[in-house]
């Protein structure tokens, strides 16, 4: 089951992965060369970093998930196993 903690981390990405293409269309119509096109440049490359940062903390979530789903069946096991 998912948590809400990663519904919104989804909705982060989609909405920096929305930003992203949008700018990256503006530079391209942009001149090259100019302020603006270093501006976008610069935007482009903040929002890969966002993506990086949001994507490493959702894997985090996820094995810190799958570990807690692993100690417990190991636990349930071990208390099943005592009970014989």
């Amino acid at each position: 089951m998912r948590r809400s903690s990663s519904s919104h981390a989804d909705q982060a990405i989609e909405r920096i992965l929305e930003l992203s293409a949008d700018t990256q269309i503006a530079r391209r119509i942009t001149a090259k060369g100019s302020p603006a096109f270093h501006n976008l440049t610069g935007a482009i490359a903040a929002y890969g970093n966002a993506l990086a940062l949001l994507t490493a903390l959702q894997q985090q979530d996820e094995f810190y998930e799958a570990i807690g789903e692993c100690a417990f069946f190991e636990s349930a096991a071990a208390f099943a196993e005592s009970r014989r």
